[in-house]
């Protein structure tokens, strides 16, 4: 028989509001039965008369707590005073604060992690603060005990920066929102739960995974969750229940387990990385755009066809200047919001046929354009509305790419699955990054009542396995980045399902594969088009063929209205 659970209860700021927060408690016990403990995050007490009188009443021994209750440290300057040292102590009967920071473990082995406060900006570091010597001595004796997996809970007043990354948002301005330091804590803790407050918001976070998926073993999923203000007049939600074994009593195939919604860890690119030396790259100083039609940004009829130049971001100030750390505002160094410097992309080694400043880019197979990326008809297309969307700067693959880039990518991405659907037809998307110097994902519709999504799936599948080759599927919100680094060469697929598909390529990979697939007799059933090469077209016919195209794209082009 496994081991019963403990059942625990998470509050936000109480600040001084205890007879309510208390008061809450009792309701949930009464309804749901006897909790094992209360953890308080954020500021516990209120600096108003009535808060400490309040707090009088349970300090005195006149009232009593109904739980056992840990709380954090001050978390603001006015309410230091209610705690007599930086040790923890029992401040009353059943309430207790649990000290500057370390780690608490409870008889049934359950491990909670705590750091009180918020981050220490000077030095000496004050009493409601926390410093990067505090974080120092709570990480190292547990990441260096070699049976170290993470622990069950870790307690902090403040949010992790950075936290929303491949996530829901949560109603704060993530600009100034949370801090690195917590951000660091957490990645390198992995907490099964991670609960924070003085944001006076509720925000449950997706779990997120702690491995790198295909590359390390499956770990143990976190979960962060910050908590509202105490009786705060919007009804935010401050008080949170859950039921936890202790990590250390479950087996591991139980506690690996992988939450259908899991995302890809928010903190490991920030920790990974050091973005002040190393700024993330944007697009080049200057870019090109085109007329496409009365309609298209900038252009107007009469230009001939001809480019002309687009300042980038900025209006071109300082465009072309080196990078200097000197002149930059000082903000955190993971700061995931802060403007970024930019700096050109790789150039390529030769002529390439697609970078669009490029003199070898056939214009007229562009059927739009957009800051960082343009949408263009393939060459050779497998069907009329078979396309590509490529970067306006030379990079060769996904993962090279710049957060501006990519998310503008994701738009056109979901444009066009959205032009597909409103025709009746899947989109099947893929990127071959071998033998390519230049990304393209190739956008394929393929006909609704021609196959399901099962046999698009199916199909690639099939045809991997014939050529002796492993396609594996990835969880939905995982990082690509984290499967192939920069440099790896590999094969993906997206399908409309949110499915995807990856192949790490070794050696002699068949550069048709995916038009293959797509081109068999189980998907559109046009073997004859399989080799692009075989598909072209004369100039006029794939001009007539990419104006058909711009016309019918028009009412999804996000980039006529930006």
């Amino acid at each position: 028989m496994g081991e019963k659970p403990l059942k625990i209860l998470a509050c936000g700021d109480v600040e001084g509001n205890i007879n309510a927060v208390f008061n809450r408690v009792r309701t949930v016990q009464k309804k749901s039965g006897q909790f094992d403990l209360l953890l308080c995050v954020g500021n516990f007490f209120g600096s108003s008369p009535e808060a400490q009188a309040e707090w009088q009443e349970y300090k005195s021994g006149a009232k009593k707590a109904p739980i056992h209750t840990y709380i954090l440290g001050a978390a603001s300057q006015e309410t230091t005073r209610f705690f007599p040292s930086a040790d923890g102590c029992e401040l009353a009967d059943n309430i207790t604060y649990l000290g500057r920071r370390g780690v608490f473990s409870g008889a049934s082995g359950l491990q909670i992690a705590y750091v009180s406060g918020r981050e220490g900006r000077l030095d000496p570091t004050p009493a409601h603060c926390f410093s990067p010597e505090d974080l120092h001595q709570l990480v190292e004796p547990l990441i260096n005990n070699n049976q170290f997996r993470g622990v069950d809970i870790l307690l902090t007043s403040q949010w992790p920066r950075g936290v929303w990354q491949y996530a829901n948002s949560p109603e704060v301005n993530t600009k100034l929102c949370g801090t690195s330091s917590i951000s660091q804590l957490a990645y390198k803790l992995k907490p099964r739960y991670h609960f924070a407050a003085v944001e006076g918001v509720h925000y449950e976070r997706r779990p997120y995974r702690n491995h790198v998926v295909l590359q390390e073993n499956t770990q143990h999923v976190s979960r962060f969750i910050a908590l509202a203000t105490v009786n705060n007049p919007e009804k935010r939600k401050y008080l949170y229940a859950f039921n936890i074994i202790p990590m250390k009593s479950m087996e591991s195939s139980e506690l690996v387990k992988q939450p259908q919604d899991v995302t890809e860890n928010p903190y490991r690119k920030m920790v990974g990385e050091n973005t002040l030396s190393d700024p993330t790259v944007q697009e080049p100083a200057s870019q090109f755009f085109f007329d496409l039609g009365k309609k298209q940004r900038g252009g107007g009829r009469g230009q001939g066809g001809r480019g002309r130049k687009r300042p980038s971001d900025g209006d071109g100030q300082n465009q072309g200047q080196p990078w200097d750390p000197d002149r930059q505002s000082q903000r955190p160094p993971f700061d995931l919001d802060g403007p970024k410097q930019p700096r050109r992309p790789p150039q390529p080694s030769g002529p390439c046929w697609f970078c669009l400043a490029s003199p070898q880019v056939e214009k007229h197979l562009v059927i739009s354009i957009g800051t960082h990326c343009y949408l263009a008809l393939a060459k050779g297309s497998l069907t009329p509305q078979h396309v590509l969307v490529l970067p306006i700067g030379h990079y060769q693959s996904v993962v090279e790419l710049s957060s501006e880039v990519v998310k503008e990518l994701d738009r056109y991405k979901m444009a066009v699955r959205t032009f597909y659907k409103s025709k009746g037809q899947r989109c099947v998307l893929f990127e071959r990054n071998y033998h390519s110097q230049h990304l393209q994902i190739q956008a394929v519709p393929v006909p609704e009542d021609k196959c399901t999504t099962e046999d698009i799936k199916e199909a690639f599948m099939l045809q991997a396995q014939d050529q002796n080759m492993q396609l594996m599927e990835i969880p939905e919100y995982t990082d690509l980045e984290q499967i192939a680094p920069p440099g790896t060469p590999y094969f993906y697929v997206e399908l409309d399902s949110g499915e995807k598909l990856f192949y790490r390529i070794q050696r002699n990979f068949p550069l048709q594969f995916g038009r293959e697939v797509l081109a068999s007799e189980s998907v559109l059933n046009i073997p004859e088009r399989a080799d692009w090469r075989g598909c072209k077209q004369t100039p006029e016919e794939e001009e007539s063929l990419s104006k058909q195209l711009r016309d019918d794209f028009q009412p999804y082009d996000f980039a006529l209205e930006d």
